[in-house]
């Protein structure tokens, strides 16, 4: 049956508002349900009080994430109250996971259907059988099939995201992720690379290619790295890719980064500790030894190399003494820019029943030194830049400053400078004036494109 085609019958110019939370995997589903809203009749909107039907792209990442996802839901029970036509549809990671499907059943009942992070391509069926048989759907099996040629509405002109690989098999003990997006699977290389020839052929200047681990394409070795050629063979200006995970990056991959002038000198490493004792509560799978000989390798070939990372404060079982070597690893590799966080347990997950060492206060104090330190290493290295001419993929109007465009370096630094609208798209090299921690501020030189 052309489930689009009779849901279109019914929807035919009616509205649709969509919130993502989470990651860059979840922004891209929201883009192909998007699609298929489309293709359903249905118009994108971003006037949540106006919309039929209201679908909210859930996170399970943290439970920070969770809260607000819920605190999110229960608000729409007001608008389902004043339209009781409203349609809301739930999808994403938070649908993955037992209780929470259970409280959706149970005290969200103004949520008409809930899909996963794994079948979004059911969609159109599942609005079928609510809007004809009027009754509530709860549908997140994965068929076992990866769907391709999914329609995508993209609102990013110039920068595209392209899934790789789907789930994870690593099941560190604080991460939810292979028990909702489950195990790994990877695309085949030519729809991969079909897919970035559209998207280079559309105007498109970047790809970032997603996945969970994107070093275990495929099973690992160097499958990555032969994919990043024949993308790079593409000729699409640039490439960037995350996320790696240092138990699998091969030499190859870092080779192929150093000899193609398309693929970003930007490699995001997530270490989340510094010590090895948590390293291995945490089933990471690698020492801090490794850890920085893969960045010493990195640097070798790169020599300017833009890196960042991931940190996890407060792991359980976390001493101060142990999130001391975390501070000493910051100073060694002297990240350009850094994600940290508060461990967060996630019901499910191994350490969610580990015991605590620290106190909250201690995790807070721990928290903000991390930040202290990593603050001043980013100044510095920005300061570094002062008077170099940097090509800038020119994104838009600064969301901060009107009068300013802004775009990013090929190590993916923000840039704000004097434009205009015209050179949205476009690189331009930028000698940067004004660093500062978080931003550059410069000044056009001439045009690269």
């Amino acid at each position: 049956m052309n489930y689009e085609a009779k849901v279109k019958e019914l929807c035919e110019g009616k509205k649709a508002f969509i919130r993502t939370f989470g990651c860059q995997l979840n922004e891209n589903d929201s883009e192909k349900l998007a699609g298929m809203l489309q293709t359903m009749g249905y118009v994108i909107s971003d006037d949540i009080r106006t919309a039929d039907l209201v679908l909210l792209n859930t996170c399970a990442i943290r439970e920070n994430a969770e809260k607000k996802t819920f605190g999110a839901v229960g608000l729409l029970k007001n608008l389902k109250e004043k339209n009781p036509a409203l349609i809301v549809v739930m999808a994403g990671c938070m649908t993955g996971e037992t209780h929470v499907m259970d409280k959706l059943r149970a005290t969200y009942c103004h949520v008409d259907i809930v899909l996963g992070s794994n079948n979004i391509d059911a969609f159109p069926r599942l609005l079928y059988t609510y809007l004809y048989e009027k009754e509530r759907v709860f549908d997140t099996e994965y068929a076992g099939v990866l769907p391709e040629g999914l329609p995508t509405y993209r609102q990013d002109k110039f920068r595209a995201s392209v899934p790789v690989m789907y789930g994870c098999n690593n099941f560190c003990a604080y991460c939810i992720v292979p028990y909702v997006r489950g195990r790994e699977r990877s695309r085949k290389a030519a729809d991969i690379v079909r897919e970035v020839e559209t998207l280079r052929d559309n105007g498109y200047m970047e790809v970032m290619l997603l996945g969970q681990n994107v070093n275990s394409y495929q099973g690992g070795g160097d499958a990555f790295a032969r994919l990043l050629q024949q993308v790079s063979d593409t000729g699409i200006p640039r490439i960037r890719f995350m996320t790696s995970h240092p138990k699998d990056i091969s030499d190859a991959v870092l080779d192929v980064m150093a000899s193609r002038d398309n693929i970003c000198k930007a490699l995001h490493l997530p270490v989340q500790a510094g010590n090895n004792r948590v390293l291995a509560a945490m089933n990471r799978r690698y020492t801090r030894e490794k850890y920085l000989s893969i960045v010493e390798k990195a640097r070798e070939k790169m020599p300017d190399i833009v890196l960042t990372t991931d940190i996890i404060v407060g792991f359980p079982g976390e001493t101060n003494e142990e999130f001391a070597d975390t501070i000493s690893l910051l100073k060694a590799v002297r990240y350009d820019m850094i994600f940290s966080f508060i461990f967060s347990p996630r019901q499910g997950t191994p350490a969610a029943n580990m015991a605590d060492v620290l106190t909250a206060e201690e995790k807070k104090r721990n928290f903000d030194q991390l930040l202290q330190v990593q603050n001043q290493i980013s100044k510095e290295k920005n300061l570094q830049l002062a008077d170099k001419i940097l090509p800038v993929l020119v994104e838009g109007r600064s969301k901060t400053d009107a009068t300013m465009m802004t775009g990013r370096t090929d190590g993916g630094k923000i840039v704000h400078f004097k434009g205009d609208d015209g050179l949205c798209g476009r690189i331009v090299d930028v000698q940067i004036q004004t660093p500062k921690t978080w931003n550059l501020q410069g000044e056009i030189v001439c045009h690269s494109n």
